[in-house]
């Protein structure tokens, strides 16, 4: 049986063999991560390679996505126009079988191991154990090892010398990252997280039931606790001009109220009548308006 544990993997780490994987932490999906995939596209079939279960094993507290998990592949099959009309695959390795390696040992893992042909990284990218490689070393090893590199320049933010985010921050040398993500989102800005992800923010909840429906005559309101999220939602306050998704139904115009406990919808009765809530349980989406001041 101990064998048959060990073969497990290495049968999952063959479904990226051949491929040209992404290097990075892919958190928010942002615009910076797109254009990886747009160059891994370029060469071959792309893939973004993560790392799952960093938090554990570094021991950082919990945090919520910024994408869903459930929603990634949504996101991923988006971007299949800038690529090439191919939608990137997503593959994760688990944290704990790298943390130790050294660069060399990461490159040939990734040469021999998962059998993929190239990476493509940013250039402040580092890998490596104590993150002792950098993108120079990154190409000489591929090299090496008999794979293609391409390191490409960070997608800049446009807004970074109006916001001073991250000044603290010794990596942040202005370029689109997922903690500016995470910053705009703690603002309520959408308009900016919408510019940042290339795409508006879309936050998922998941509706066991319909108990929480209240009804008037024109208007249609429904509450949900903070502990049905399953993403990270903007900053507490009222949200305008909002979208609820059902699935593959039509988007429905809503209202959009979080507070520290629980998100309020609002909208139209006869919109919200149009849609079928037959299900039990249902995952929601919402995509954000302006927050109101």
């Amino acid at each position: 049986q101990r064998e048959d544990d060990h073969e497990k993997p290495s049968e999952a780490l063959s479904s990226v063999a051949g491929g040209i994987v992404a290097l990075g932490k892919f958190d928010a999906l942002h615009i910076g991560h797109r254009e990886l995939a747009i160059q891994a596209s370029k060469v071959g079939t792309p893939y973004l390679l993560s790392f799952v279960g960093m938090a554990e094993v570094l021991g950082w507290d919990p945090r919520p996505p910024v994408v869903a998990q459930c929603d990634r592949e949504r996101v991923l099959s988006s971007w299949a126009p800038y690529c090439g009309n191919v939608a990137p695959k997503e593959f994760q390795v688990q944290f704990m079988s790298v943390r130790h390696l050294s660069p060399r040992q990461f490159v040939e893992k990734l040469a021999r191991e998962l059998g993929v042909c190239g990476v493509v990284a940013g250039e402040n990218y580092r890998f490596g154990y104590k993150a002792a490689g950098d993108a120079s070393e990154l190409v000489r090893l591929c090299d090496e090892f008999g794979m293609g590199a391409y390191i490409i320049n960070s997608v800049m933010d446009r807004h970074q010398d109006a916001r001073n985010m991250n000044r603290l921050d010794l990596k942040d040398r202005g370029q689109v990252s997922s903690t500016r993500v995470r910053q705009a989102l703690a603002e309520g800005d959408m308009k900016y997280v919408s510019e940042l992800l290339g795409r508006p923010h879309r936050l998922l909840l998941t509706i066991k039931d319909w108990e929480s429906l209240t009804s008037t005559s024109s208007t249609q309101r429904m509450s949900a606790p903070r502990s049905s999220l399953l993403n990270l939602p903007p900053k507490d306050g009222f949200y305008e001009n909002c979208s609820l998704l059902f699935g593959e139904q039509n988007a429905v115009t809503c209202r959009v109220s979080i507070d520290t406990s629980h998100i309020h919808l609002e909208m139209d009765r006869l919109d919200f009548c149009d849609n079928d809530y037959s299900q039990k349980s249902q995952v929601l989406g919402i995509e954000f308006g302006e927050l109101k001041s």
